[in-house]
């Protein structure tokens, strides 16, 4: 994950989609340090979309690997 960088700016608006479909909740929390911080749990309809959208990504990329084993 050390390749995986996510920017501010991206990271907040996804999380509110998420948030309008039901597929995270929100709720706020005191972190270790004292300072009241909002943690996100992925939902019983995210989890099932989650599998979903890895289902597609794992038959996208087994086509894109056969593709490539052709070529």
């Amino acid at each position: 994950a050390d390749g995986l960088r996510v920017e501010e700016g991206a990271l907040y608006p996804a999380l509110q989609k998420l948030l309008l479909k039901g597929w995270v909740k929100a709720a706020w929390r005191e972190s270790e340090s004292g300072r009241q911080v909002r943690g996100y749990r992925i939902t019983a309809s995210g989890r099932r979309q989650l599998e979903a959208e890895v289902a597609e990504y794992r038959r996208m990329a087994g086509a894109i690997g056969v593709l490539l084993d052709e070529a």
